[in-house]
């Protein structure tokens, strides 16, 4: 994941009610929800969530699909997990158990050495 591509989806989490809806999606798997239904769980006006939703997708956190007059958003796991990994990446040196981690937390992570390379 290039760098500015990281920033954009951290810079999207980085408020209360995207972080919240962020993680009621990861929470309900791939089928997600609708907008609707995410705003009436988390107690947002539906206008205002829509335009929360609207920039976790255009961070690359979130896919959207409209079904009707309703879109359905789901967390896009792939990038969830690319950004993931561009965080660990660098972990304590490339020996990540120091930080707590054990060797099957980090099996799918790059080595240092070659973490530059995407």
């Amino acid at each position: 994941m290039e760098q500015e591509t990281a920033v954009s989806a951290l810079g999207a989490l980085a408020q209360d009610d995207r972080l919240a809806a962020f993680r009621l999606l990861v929470s309900y798997g791939p089928l997600g929800l609708p907008s609707g239904v995410i705003a009436d769980k988390l107690s947002v006006q539906p206008t205002r969530m829509s335009f929360h939703l609207t920039t976790l997708e255009r961070a690359g956190l979130l896919t959207a699909q409209r079904e009707g007059r309703h879109i359905r958003y789901a967390v896009d796991y792939g990038q969830m997990k690319n950004l993931l990994t561009f965080l660990m990446e660098d972990c304590c040196g490339g020996n990540p158990v120091i930080c707590g981690f054990s060797e099957k937390d980090t099996t799918n992570l790059p080595s240092p050495e070659n973490s530059r390379k995407s």
